[in-house]
């Protein structure tokens, strides 16, 4: 409803001014601009600043200002993660929340108590989303709890979302978008709106917490005058860590000491194992965290694109918000991605220039669009639609900044001190008459000599980790490259003296060629660090075998083990390695235990919310 000159005490000036500004105006602030006008005329002060805020603490208790909401005395903040982001992103708005002077209560979801729900005052949810459209595995049980019908009415609970995700998925920030959803159904009321954060998360995770810190603080000042104010998160402080400079935000450049090669002669695979340098950059890891890299796309690509463009690599574009420019060929290689296609992508592309056939592809089925994104790279779009013509800077501008790999760390950081390993299949592939690279593998394997660098930052995870009792016993099933912690965690053992069992399951093709760290695992098991070791290598018998088939060999030994105390940790593919080594123990707590598969369900939960039943899938 618009104010008129004839509906209102205002002159036409005034009448056009407020009608510009109430439309843009979130609910908090109506709340708090509510307040301030009535201490306002109490006070008689009319000029926005500190002061009138102030004043409207000092109103009298019978003033209008009384009918405001209180000053939230009480914050909840709640993360559900898989690699670690969003409980990074919690800590930073519970101290943004904290130095304004409210008390915050921060929880993973997995240990979160569901029943408590209803006591929450203010309610702040930072999630993830996992897999096609999945709640990460820490928030599994929340999220269930939430969507059943045992959830409570949360009538006028101020709430708000921060979701991460990966526009190159379908289900784009699906799990957030569930939990916003959800939480508007049972009654809550948002405090400022759900941000949905693509790959390059920092700028618009840091506008969110100012945007919820703000709120509250006006929410306070409604009633008691204005919160502590801190000084607002930037995207560039937003993930900085307090023992070192570097960051994800700022990674240091790490010299690569050692680059091999895993596979032996003759294999169809390719594992380069390489050992990094951290010395210097006073970084930190623990088994169990990964080891983000920023990488480059491949020169070749990278030329081709620009003269299917027509364009010159020596142009100059930006490379930021700030204002910072390099040649465009520099650009392409090492700032935005040119090789993973999107929607939004696409709908932005369509947006620059006419093309009938290119509306026609964002219109058609479901599964047409997503076949052409999963199967083409922006060299594909270019030449498919033909979109040269298309300026550079402009081009550039609806690209997404190149992410950041991360690969499990293979090392232990007490074995080999200011260093760091990783392990990584190279992809090499060929489509459409052209070969495809993965970015990063192919970058390590080709361009990654001893002596050059690499931009890193250190991943932590504290969803895999180590039991801190060194007399719990662990089964690590890792096949492939999945592998690669597990050698962090026995390294680790190793160092420490750990006395519990150690079981893995191993797989991969051929025995012959592809063991990946043959030699330490013997030499682990000879020294007693490795208590027992099941392989599978799926390619030397002609019935394929893989770690859950030796798993349920094992299956009696193995549910031993699990009412010994066992933690399960699981590395590697999600989308069937992942699911079938799940299936397979279920099976064994069915067959084993004698529990029927909704009691066999149940266990496997309870394992999850004990922390002993980890994964890191990807």
């Amino acid at each position: 409803m618009e104010l008129q000159v004839t509906n209102s005490p205002f002159n036409q000036e005034q009448v056009e001014l407020l009608n510009r500004l109430l439309p843009t105006l979130t609910d908090a602030q109506r709340i708090w601009l509510s307040g301030y006008i009535a201490a306002a005329a109490v006070t008689g002060s009319a000029v926005l600043g500190t002061a009138p805020i102030a004043a409207a603490a000092n109103a009298p208790a019978a003033s209008p200002v009384s009918t405001a909401p209180a000053a939230p005395k009480e914050v909840t903040v709640l993360y559900g993660s898989q690699t670690g982001n969003c409980g990074a992103l919690a800590k930073k708005v519970t101290k943004r929340l904290q130095d304004q002077g409210f008390e915050v209560k921060l929880s993973s979801m997995s240990d979160f108590k569901p029943n408590g729900l209803k006591k929450v005052e203010n309610l702040l949810i930072l999630v993830s989303t996992h897999g096609e459209g999945d709640p990460p595995d820490n928030a599994i049980s929340f999220y269930e709890f939430l969507h059943s019908k045992r959830a409570p009415q949360l009538e006028g609970m101020p709430f708000s979302v921060l979701a991460l995700g990966d526009t190159s998925y379908e289900f784009f920030c699906q799990t957030g978008k569930d939990f916003d959803k959800r939480l508007e159904e049972l009654g809550g009321k948002r405090l400022v709106p759900r941000v949905d954060c693509d790959v390059d998360f920092d700028e618009p995770a840091a506008e969110w917490i100012n945007s919820v810190a703000s709120a509250f603080a006006e929410l306070a000042g409604a009633r008691a005058g204005a919160a502590p104010q801190a000084v607002p998160v930037t995207a560039d402080t937003l993930l900085a860590s307090v023992e070192s400079e570097y960051s994800r935000t700022n990674p240091f450049q790490a010299e690569v000491l050692e680059n091999i090669n895993l596979n032996g002669r003759g294999s169809d695979r390719e594992t380069r194992h390489l050992e990094i340098s951290l010395e210097g950059s006073n970084l930190e890891y623990e088994p169990g965290d990964s080891l983000g890299i920023y990488p480059e796309n491949h020169p070749r690509l990278v030329d081709e694109l620009i003269e299917a463009m027509g364009w010159s690599g020596e142009e100059s574009v930006p490379v930021n918000k700030n204002g910072d420019e390099t040649t465009l060929r520099e650009a392409l290689l090492r700032h935005y991605e040119i090789t993973v296609l999107t929607k939004p992508l696409l709908e932005k592309t369509a947006a620059l220039i006419s093309n009938v056939a290119l509306n026609e592809l964002l219109a058609s089925g479901h599964d047409e669009l997503r076949a052409y994104i999963e199967e083409r790279d922006l060299l594909d779009l270019v030449q498919d639609y033909s979109l040269k013509g298309i300026p550079a800077r402009e081009f550039v501008a609806i690209l997404r900044k190149i992410p950041a790999r991360l690969y499990s760390i293979a090392s232990s950081l007490k074995a080999s001190p200011d260093e760091v390993h990783v392990t990584v299949r190279t992809v090499r592939y060929e489509n459409r008459g052209r070969e495809r690279y993965g970015v990063c593998s192919v970058q390590l394997a080709e361009r990654s000599e001893p002596g050059s660098a690499l931009p890193v930052y250190i991943q932590h995870n504290p969803n895999f980790k180590l039991p801190q009792n060194p007399d719990t016993p662990i089964i690590m099933i890792g096949p492939g490259t999945g592998v690669a912690p597990f050698r962090a965690f026995l390294s680790e053992r190793e160092e420490t003296g750990a006395e519990g069992k150690s079981w893995l399951f191993y797989g991969d093709q051929h025995f012959a060629t592809d063991f990946l760290y043959q030699i330490e695992w013997q030499r682990w098991l000879k020294d007693g660090v490795l208590t027992r070791m099941d392989v599978a290598f799926s390619r030397d018998s002609d019935q394929k075998v893989y770690v859950q088939h030796r798993m349920l060999e094992k299956s009696r030994e193995l549910y031993q083990w699990l009412q010994e105390g066992a933690v399960v940790y699981v590395c590697g593919d999600e989308k069937r390695m992942a699911h079938d080594v799940h299936s397979t123990l279920i099976t064994i707590l069915e067959q084993e235990g004698g529990l029927s598969p909704e009691e066999a369900a149940e266990y496997m939960i309870r394992m999850q919310q004990e922390k002993r039943y980890q994964r890191d899938v990807y």
